[in-house]
């Protein structure tokens, strides 16, 4: 249940156990009340009464009555012990009051006074507190809904926004504004001053990433340079690959600053799908099974997607090396039926758990002994699948193995452009 709806219930419940407590009390004072004065009226008669009966032997006039046939057996009783007393009875005449005291010659003296109409009174009463308790019922309840939909509404943009910032739009705010003694205030102001100092960390960690890439650039260059110059041999061919690794991971790190500072731009153009796929497999000079709805038509007739060639050639080929590296032949690459869904799987083991729940983070690789995770392959290929507006996911095949699928965005129809 939503919490407005449960504030609403609250404040109904609320006003309705007031409603209810007020109009019990009301009813018992007021019944009590009248029947404390019937009680006291009929004692005073029946002592009025018993003075007449001294003097003059009757009670005619005095309003009470020489042995009447109504008196409760309760009250007889106790008048035949010697007692006077009083007791209120519903028979089947209506409510009534009776007071009666002993008389000489064993005679009952009672007072009758007839209660139909004080009962009424209290029962009309009740009916005006039920009345009154539905009426503040309906005007206090609308207030509750819209005090509890304005707590509700302003949770919900916490938390939305909060979402925004754990997917990474780390300039999402709430932006609510200063109220004393305000709970939702506070914690609005504590989620923005957490987004506030994230972004800042992670902007620092972004700087650093940046700064350590361009100052290792220059001297690379001239290790590179220092590299090629050795002389042909074993010892030269291995610094010359190491150099090469190192040079690739500095390159990696500087496209990974500038898709962090946003300087990425798409170049898009229409072009045919199969191509840029059989030349970004090409590239990593790997081994993969290219599949499209078009095998063993030309180029020119195939699928055609709009897009940035070079990006879609750079994410395909990280995440085939990344299937080669980390997975098991026979690596896969498909194009589904739609033409614009591509598909990167191997047979390995799949993804880790940390990669399918929180995606690609840096400086991370799936080898047991370099941890877990993953490293700059998968974060570079998520990171331009943003910048040409695709959408790339990871999962598991259900038989076994790491499934990439790479969603391109909406662009021309099959083959309704030609080159």
């Amino acid at each position: 249940m939503a919490l407005r709806w449960r504030i609403t219930a609250l404040v109904a419940a609320a006003t309705c156990a007031v409603a209810a407590a007020v109009g019990v009390l009301v009813h018992h004072a007021s019944r009590d009340r009248e029947l404390s004065q019937a009680r006291d009226t009929a004692r005073t008669t029946l002592d009025r009464a018993a003075l007449i009966y001294a003097r003059t032997g009757g009670v005619q006039g005095s309003g009470a009555v020489m042995d009447a046939p109504g008196v409760p057996d309760g009250l007889a009783r106790l008048v035949r012990r010697g007692h006077q007393g009083t007791e209120f009875t519903t028979g089947a005449d209506g409510p009534a009051m009776w007071a009666a005291r002993p008389a000489p010659d064993g005679h009952v003296l009672s007072v009758h006074i007839d209660m139909n109409t004080p009962m009424r009174d209290i029962g009309a009463l009740d009916t005006n507190i039920i009345l009154a308790g539905l009426v503040t019922t309906a005007v206090v309840l609308p207030l509750g809904v819209v005090t509890a939909e304005r707590m509700s509404r302003r949770l919900r943009t916490a938390a939305a926004t909060a979402r925004r910032i754990a997917a990474g739009d780390l300039d999402a705010r709430i932006s609510a504004g200063p109220r004393p003694h305000d709970e939702i205030a506070e914690i609005s102001g504590a989620v923005d001053s957490m987004a506030a100092a994230l972004q800042e960390r992670l902007r620092g960690e972004q700087r650093f990433t940046a700064d350590v890439a361009h100052e290792l650039r220059t001297p690379l260059m001239g290790l590179v340079t220092a590299a090629e110059l050795l002389p042909p041999g074993e010892a030269a061919g291995y610094v010359q690959d190491r150099v090469r690794v190192l040079s690739t991971l500095v390159e990696d790190l500087l496209e990974i600053s500038r898709l962090d500072a946003g300087a990425e731009e798409p170049d898009l153009s229409p072009c045919p799908l199969r191509p840029l796929l059989e030349e970004a497999i090409a590239r990593t000079g790997l081994s993969a099974r290219l599949r499209t709805p078009d095998d063993g038509t030309g180029p020119e007739d195939g699928t055609r997607v709009c897009t940035d060639p070079r990006r879609l050639e750079r994410i395909v080929a990280n995440l085939v090396v990344n299937a080669h590296r980390h997975g098991k032949e026979p690596v896969e690459v498909t194009v589904a039926a739609d033409g614009r869904t591509v598909t990167v799987r191997d047979h390995g083991s799949g993804y880790p758990d940390d990669l399918l729940e929180n995606g690609p983070q840096r400086f991370r690789t799936g080898v047991r002994e370099r941890g877990r995770g993953h490293g700059l392959g998968l974060t570079i290929a998520a990171g331009q699948a943003r910048v040409i507006g695709a959408a790339l996911e990871f999962g598991n095949a259900p038989d076994g193995g790491a499934v990439a699928t790479l969603r391109l965005p909406e662009g021309p129809a099959r083959g309704a452009i030609h080159s």
